[in-house]
């Protein structure tokens, strides 16, 4: 049954509803809107509405029913966020769906079109009067985003904020400005954990630049000393596609890329936030409104708001996003396109129960993808730094959550999403933070700053993180990984000894937060600036098993309770750093293709056994140190590594010796044909075994695995033209300070000028090299020859 509603009156609101009554429960009923639309439009598909907001007034009046709101194609230009309530889906049968028309995209933005009237400025600088009363916080030129004006000058190819200076804000080169008053200061961590960002306010007797802001990492340190930039600064506007505005003027100021007319582009710039919101609490929940096959794009950049922190974690987060929900019961977000955001994407704040984000393409995102995150008032017993503690005469013992302010059984599945963190690097492709049972599935997730998956800490746990792909990661940061989580809960301290005094008081206390197992299997993760898994700080009550990590291997920091099984490291191992007595942590029937990696480790946990190691050298030292006594050594044969598959063959023979079993490999990420048409995939590792006998070198320096390339399959894997050169198998993620300039898969040819042909013309130049002096390698990447250059000091001679 379709029906068509015309304006109504307020006094004919009542008599409608009233007739409206009398509709039989299923009652399905269509509404449609055009940014065509006239003023006086009914609805119709004839006549529809001009305004979202007006389809939504109307179906407010429907009762229980399906009520579908189609938007016909074209861009729906918002003011405000538009906001759905308890009141647009009333009792819990009633269905809401804001949906594009079938063959069309709605597209959902704040972008608004700039009215230019363009004059010559000076070296090649045009500008113009800005004439409407608009926020300039970024700037879209034929719907591609600009960098504003800035120093040093936009790097795509740079590691970290498309360039960095040491001396971006140097007394020097402040001297220089005239307007600087509303510019910005960007800078990461000092341990390259996060960034910060500040607003320039003035500068002093002394030219230092007077800043406000740096509240955006949970962790406080100095900003950088050398990967900081400036933006937003008009003497800086030197470089084409920069822009500048000049707010007391009013003028816009743009150096247009080579070949570009101005007269002829599109200029658009953001004004909201948000664009949808959802606000609804436990109480009185938001119900089963779907939003389906829409575009959001072009929100502000939000690196200047308030912030808080995610309880202990290095976290501090603005809760937003161009979607933002609070307070949901069987909410979707289903096959939406997110592109183009200054913030995150979609954030879940507070109470949620069984509501979902799926089949969306993420791309081009300022911050987060996806967040779940709960409230603070549903912890018990909280800590918001990293160095605090509720102390156990205060503290509240009751297992689990305080209140029901939190999701749950929610889902994050089968989403693209890459490039995002353009603004903000403490981000993530999906963020989990004081929630439970969520269902991250099939999602694909790369070129990302830091975590493709990122869970804050052990509150309450029982996630299943499965048959995900998650690669390119950790790209401007440090110390992290692919997946990544703390688990800093209440029996966690940044004092070990405070730890084990606890454990020895409350054992029970290790599971009062993490009280439900999160699984992590069956993904495929490769990082090669961190680990492929990293459970950090504590992090309690995991089951890991079936997951293929193709460079960075499997690290477990403190903690207790994980159980790591048949999963595949290859070209790395296994990272057991800092665990306590009776930990109970269990890693079996894994294989291992390097030496084990432990920091700190006095107790090997409940077990560590019926391992897997392609190394006889690795075996051995295990055997040493008193864990792997039925493991076995087995020079792997994958089954062909170059197209992702590395399943053992005649693995027969080990499930008899130690019970390993092969596990699929043509199921990660991505499930739906348009994302997987879309979707980029990790680069796969060749396998480098070095065992007695088989005549393969490995070489390890300052962090990185090494070999004379000498196979055929190296040259095909790196498009080198013939056997030779110095193949880079792996970057270890702790301390490896080479790591911003070689990465896995190189070919290291030259050095310090010098040719490199085999490993041992490496060992000499690199015991011959002046350390204390710039050095430059030369690597092949990406099918071409790469110069870089590693600053003096960056490593001691061996």
């Amino acid at each position: 049954m379709k029906m068509y509603f015309r304006r109504l009156s307020a006094m004919a609101v009542g008599q409608v509803a009233a007739f409206l009554a009398f509709l039989p429960m299923e009652a399905q009923v269509s509404l449609y809107v055009s940014p065509a639309g006239s003023a006086d439009g009914n609805g119709s598909m004839d006549a529809p509405y001009r305004c979202i907001e007006d389809a939504q007034a109307a179906a407010r009046n429907v009762p229980a029913a399906e009520v579908t709101i189609w938007l016909r194609g074209g861009s729906y230009q918002l003011e405000h966020p538009l906001v759905f309530t308890a009141e647009d889906t009333g009792g819990e049968r009633k269905m809401l769906c804001i949906r594009s028309y079938p063959g069309e995209q709605a597209v959902l933005t704040s972008g608004v079109p700039l009215s230019l009237r363009w004059e010559t400025h000076k070296g090649g600088v045009v500008k113009a009067r800005v004439h409407q009363r608009v926020m300039m916080d970024m700037l879209l030129v034929n719907g591609e985003l600009r960098p504003m004006a800035r120093y040093p000058n936009y790097d795509s190819a740079a590691v970290r904020l498309n360039g960095v200076a040491a001396d971006a804000a140097d007394p020097k080169r402040v001297k220089r400005w005239k307007h600087f008053e509303g510019g910005y200061l960007h800078a990461m961590h000092g341990h390259d954990w996060g960034d910060f960002h500040y607003r320039i306010t003035g500068k002093d007797s002394k030219g230092e630049l007077i800043l406000e802001g740096g509240w955006q990492n949970n962790r406080p340190s100095r900003p950088h000393p050398q990967n900081r930039m400036v933006e937003n600064i008009l003497e800086e506007l030197d470089a084409p596609g920069e822009w500048y505005y000049d707010s007391g003027k009013g003028c816009l100021y743009y150096y247009p890329l080579p070949g570009e007319k101005v007269e002829q582009l599109r200029f658009e710039t953001p004004q909201l936030k948000h664009l949808v919101e959802f606000r609804g609490c436990e109480e009185r929940p938001v119900r089963n409104i779907t939003l389906q096959g829409l575009k959001f794009t072009q929100t502000v950049r939000t690196f200047m708001e308030e912030y808080e922190p995610l309880l202990r974690s290095d976290w501090r987060i603005y809760r937003g996003g161009a979607v933002l929900l609070e307070g949901t019961e069987g909410c979707r977000i289903a096959d939406c396109d997110f592109r183009l955001l200054g913030g995150n994407a979609v954030f879940f704040s507070g109470y949620h129960r069984n509501s979902s984000v799926s089949g969306c393409l993420f791309e081009q995102i300022g911050a987060s993808a996806v967040c779940m995150v709960g409230k603070p008032e549903a912890v018990r017993s909280p800590s918001f730094s990293y160095g605090s503690n509720a102390e156990p005469d205060e503290m509240d013992f009751t297992p689990g959550p305080k209140t029901e302010e939190y999701p749950s059984r929610c889902v994050v599945s089968d989403n693209l999403i890459h490039h995002i963190g353009l603004f903000e690097k403490q981000v993530a492709g999906v963020e989990l933070s004081m929630c439970s049972h969520i269902l991250v599935s099939h999602n694909t997730i790369y070129d990302v700053p830091r975590a493709g998956i990122n869970v804050s800490e052990g509150t309450w746990g029982g996630h299943r993180i499965v048959y995900n792909d998650v690669f390119n990661t950790v790209l401007e940061t440090g110390d992290h990984g692919a997946f990544n989580s703390w688990g800093r809960d209440r029996f966690w301290s940044s004092s070990n000894k405070r730890i084990r005094q606890l454990l020895q008081a409350r054992p029970d206390l290790v599971l009062a937060d993490a009280g439900s197992c999160t699984t992590l299997a069956c993904n495929r993760f490769r990082c090669d600036r961190g680990w492929d898994i990293d459970l950090d700080d504590g992090s309690s009550n995991y089951h890991i098993y079936n997951n293929l990590c193709l460079n960075g291997g499997i690290k477990l920091r403190e903690g207790f309770y994980r159980v790591v099984e048949n999963n595949i490291m290859v070209n790395n191992t296994f990272h057991p750093h800092v665990w306590f007595p009776r930990s109970g942590d269990v890693f079996v029937r894994n294989l291992v293709m390097s030496l084990y990696r432990p920091i700190g480790i006095s107790h090997w946990g409940a077990e560590v056994d019926y391992n897997v190691f392609a190394d006889s050298t690795a075996y051995r030292a295990a055997r040493g140190g008193g864990t792997d006594e039925h493991s076995v050594v087995y020079v792997p044969e994958f089954v062909n590594p170059e197209e992702g598959d590395f399943r053992l063959a005649n693995v027969e023979e080990l499930a008899s010796l130690c019970g390993f079993k092969n596990f699929g490999m043509d199921d990660f990420g991505v499930t739906s044909p348009r994302l997987k048409a879309l979707a980029a995939r990790p680069p796969m590792p060749l396998p480098a075994v070095c065992t007695e006998g088989n005549g393969t070198r490995v070489w390890e320096w300052s962090g990185l695995r090494l070999k004379t390339l000498d196979t055929l399959g190296e040259r095909s894997a790196t498009g080198m033209d013939s056997e030779r050169g110095v193949y880079v198998v792996s970057v270890h993620a702790m301390g490896s300070p080479l790591r911003d300039f070689i990465r896995p898969n190189d070919v290291i040819l030259r050095l310090s000028g010098k040719p490199v042909n085999r490993l041992e013309d490496l060992q000499e130049i690199v015991q011959a090299a002046d350390w204390t002096k710039p050095q430059e390698v030369t690597v092949f990447r990406e099918q071409r020859e790469q110069s870089k250059a590693i600053p003096a000091g960056t490593l001691r001679k061996p």
